[in-house]
């Protein structure tokens, strides 16, 4: 215990020492998982000046929710983020007006994105929010039906007024543009509260600090021991890093492709798509076009490899998010586990592949454990409230 108590001096652990030793953690273990939890307020996002404007994420939640956006008025936002399934759809891939070519990506935690979709084709939530009105495969709608239904809807113009300003008095390509990106603006706001928090394992945290077995009792003997694999040997933080569980960026980890599917230009593609989007974090209808969203995004390498390289997701509720991977490759937990147990079927590595990626040959008592961790990053229910659509857009 003596030699416990030096470490826990000389690394800050405080209170966690003692009960962290009962749980067989060692100080640097505890030092990795007090990374993880717990997460912060969400970072600004100064390119969209109403992202936390309540007003603003009112009118973005009635919006969510609005089958008028679509070209067919069925499919809203919440068609294919369904509350119900975690903000995904259960699918492999998505299901719009047409099936897609890629799973759909739950919205837990987007306010935490650097960039926002698979390949990162955009750079704000807000412009993030526009791509599916108009995607012939999703919603097939255009931003002119956008802009006369917001005109034409007079609680709509209502909610709209107060929060950007007097409706364009025509329908000029620039005013249409104006009222779109203020859409996409507003269904950031809402989206910007879609956030996963209180998890057995941010209890278990909040007792790791605290010094206290009662709360360090939140996680399950076997999730404590998924944890220790998860921070230990399993080298899974190198990716999943941070309280959102996500470094943010792009990797190829040689899933193969969906059945029938091709092979995923990934990353590549999504800088080619970004750099030439009038909606991009430093673009006409940015309000901070000078911001470090606009910089990251002018200093991209559109030569820099990056071919088959997808979004590293957040692993915040994934438990409620099956099936998994940039296709839905893989349909359950289990299989995710066995995928990094054994690198079975993965495709040839290329020049550009991650070069730390090797099997972890768990046996089947490591793999439930570190299912159960996994688990263990289910937050709270959100307020009802926020699950359905409000009554009226104010």
């Amino acid at each position: 215990m003596r030699a416990w108590l030096v470490a826990a001096s000389i690394t800050g652990l405080g209170a966690a020492a003692a009960p962290a030793l009962r749980y067989g953690f060692t100080p640097e273990e505890v030092r990795r998982i007090l990374q993880h939890s717990p997460l912060p307020a969400p970072p600004r996002d100064t390119s969209n000046a109403r992202a936390d404007d309540p007003a603003a994420a009112r009118l973005g939640h009635f919006l969510f929710f609005d089958p008028r956006l679509s070209g067919n008025g069925h499919l809203s936002c919440a068609s294919c983020h369904d509350p119900e399934h975690g903000y995904a759809d259960g699918r492999a891939l998505s299901e719009g007006v047409h099936r897609g070519r890629r799973n759909t990506p739950a919205l837990w935690n987007v306010a935490y994105n650097r960039w926002f979709f698979w390949d990162g084709r955009a750079d704000t939530l807000w412009s993030q929010a526009l791509k599916p009105m108009e995607s012939p495969a999703e919603m097939a709608g255009s931003r002119e039906k956008v802009f006369r239904l917001v005109r034409d809807d007079r609680e709509l113009r209502e909610a709209y007024e107060p929060v950007f300003g007097a409706f364009p008095a025509g329908e000029d390509r620039a005013s249409v543009n104006r009222v779109f990106a203020a859409v996409g603006k507003a269904l950031a706001a809402h989206q910007r509260r879609i956030v996963s928090r209180g998890s057995p394992f941010d209890v278990f945290v909040e007792g790791l600090r605290a010094g206290d077995p009662a709360r360090m009792a939140a996680l399950s003997e076997s999730a404590r021991r998924g944890l220790k694999i998860f921070v230990g040997r399993g080298q899974c933080r190198t990716c999943h890093a941070g309280p959102n569980f996500t470094d943010g960026e792009f990797h190829d980890i040689g899933v193969p492709p969906g059945a029938g599917l091709s092979p995923d230009a990934g990353r590549a593609d999504g800088v080619a798509r970004l750099r030439s989007d009038e909606f991009q974090a430093g673009g006409t209808f940015s309000d901070d076009r000078q911001g470090d969203a606009a910089r990251s995004t002018a200093f991209l390498d559109p030569d820099a490899p990056m071919r088959g390289q997808v979004k590293t997701p957040s692993l915040r509720n994934v438990a409620a998010t099956a099936p998994y991977m940039h296709q839905g490759q893989l349909a359950t937990l289990a299989d995710v586990v066995r995928y990094y147990s054994t690198l079975e079927g993965r495709t040839p590595p290329g020049p550009h592949d991650e070069k730390i990626l090797v099997p972890l040959h768990l046996d089947l008592g490591e793999a439930a454990d570190l299912i159960a961790f996994l688990e263990s990053l289910t937050g709270e229910t959100l307020p009802a409230e926020l699950l359905r659509r409000p009554a009226a857009p104010r």
